[in-house]
């Protein structure tokens, strides 16, 4: 066991050092990783893109038709007589051009919407992923803080069994479950380094930088305002109270709104089609003065005018029950976007609560207690008291109890990321 054990450490060392040698390691609080990933990260700058192409549709929207050219010549005897001509024609869109750039524009506010939530929920996943791997890291502490006390027991074993005062067992039982809490240890290793590597791919730096957080563990000191999350202790309010506050910033709420305004300009769109279009012309005719009666060279202007797009054959009427079916849908959505948002953000506060007042009663209750309980242990096994499987039991409870703490905070602080996400404001106030 022990064998296996320090393979697994070396390798793990080795893997540690490659990836620091290979990448620079950037330690950072969280607001900075959150501004380092609206800096830097790919998919984002990927999003912001759709900015500039719905601005490009904006100027498509408002173009002009483009102008014809016109050319007419006569052959043989039938057009002897008859001028050939030059000319240009163009197309006026009667009420079309207005109704496209506004839908344009109302397009570009739902683009920016989006890319607005895109960017929210970066921001919150950069805050997930820290979490997590600051949870990993003083899971891994706590492990190997029991990894020392158990390799203190064996210690006092070994020379309880030399003074004769217990039997070699004891011994045994020490050594087993040291080795178990080494493989532990390992595991928690590998945790901390697959969790650095999903803080890392949530940051999506094209460049060179090993993001890392600061080594400011859990159980050291809760610093709720670092970690950007009220304390546990606040006076919160119902969540009738914050409801409607919650309600207003949603971008899911706005991106329903907004899809409305969009389909009601579709559909405006889609009913101009049945306005007819004026098409203007004019240019020069001329006749030589071979094919003139009184053999002259004739020449002259012309101008004229054609409606068309006349909706006579076809007046776009699937089209249109189309548009209004889908606004119909856009206004459905919306409400049942804000019907659902209600119960998330409902679901998410009391959620939120729950962690709250559990971590409260870790820290007022059961850490406390099991402090004192596991100095007794020890105390008393030392003293011959009572038996080392007592102690070990007591050590193995307790560690679970730290452990049990740690995940207590992480998912204090990730209810709170929970719970703005459902509100999609990131400055929530309470």
């Amino acid at each position: 066991m022990k064998k296996f054990a320090l393979i697994l450490i070396l390798l793990t060392l080795t893997q540690t050092a490659s990836f620091a040698i290979n990448d620079s390691i950037k330690k950072v609080y969280l607001q900075e990783a959150i501004d380092a990933a609206l800096k830097n990260n790919i998919d984002l700058q990927a999003a912001q893109l759709d900015i500039n192409i719905a601005k490009n549709d904006i100027k498509s929207a408002n173009r002009l038709q483009n102008p014809e050219f016109n050319a007419f010549y006569n052959f043989g005897a039938s057009g002897w007589t008859e001028p050939r001509t030059l000319g240009l024609s163009q197309t006026i869109e009667i009420a079309k051009r207005n109704a496209r750039k506004n839908l344009a524009k109302s397009n570009l506010k739902l683009v920016e919407t989006n890319v607005g939530y895109t960017k929210f929920d970066l921001k919150l996943d950069v805050r997930e992923a820290y979490i997590n791997l600051v949870a990993a890291k003083s899971v891994l502490a706590t492990l190997e803080q029991q990894q020392h006390l158990q390799e203190e027991l064996l210690t006092i074993a070994q020379k309880r069994v030399k003074a004769k005062e217990v039997p070699e067992i004891d011994v045994i039982q020490a050594e087993i479950a040291l080795n178990q809490m080494i493989t532990q240890v390992n595991t928690a290793k590998v945790n901390v380094k697959s969790a650095l590597s999903d803080f890392n791919k949530i940051i999506n730096d094209p460049n060179n930088i090993i993001y890392d957080s600061m080594d400011k563990l859990f159980s050291e000191e809760n610093n709720f305002d670092e970690m950007l999350t009220p304390a546990p202790d606040t006076k919160f309010p119902t969540c009738d109270e914050i409801i409607e506050e919650a309600l207003e910033n949603r971008y899911d709420i706005q991106i329903a709104k907004q899809e409305i305004d969009v389909a009601e300009k579709n559909l405006t769109v889609v009913s101009r089609q049945r306005i007819p279009d004026i098409q203007i012309l004019g240019g020069y005719g001329y006749q030589t003065a071979t094919h003139t009666d009184d053999g002259r060279f004739n020449s002259g202007g012309y101008a004229g005018a054609n409606i068309v797009n006349i909706p006579l054959f076809y007046n776009y009427s699937p089209e249109i029950k189309n548009a209004t079916l889908k606004l119909h849908q856009a206004e459905l959505k919306y409400q049942s976007t804000r019907n659902k948002a209600i119960k998330d953000i409902s679901a998410a506060y009391d959620k939120f609560l729950t962690a709250a007042e559990n971590l409260k009663y870790y820290e007022s209750k059961i850490l406390i207690s099991s402090e004192k309980l596991i100095e007794i242990s020890k105390d008393a096994y030392e003293s011959g008291e009572s038996d080392i499987t007592s102690l070990i039991v007591m050590k193995q409870s307790y560690k679970s109890i730290i452990v049990g703490y740690t995940y207590a905070l992480a998912e204090y602080y990730n209810s709170w990321t929970n719970f703005l996400r459902e509100v999609n404001d990131e400055n929530f106030d309470l």
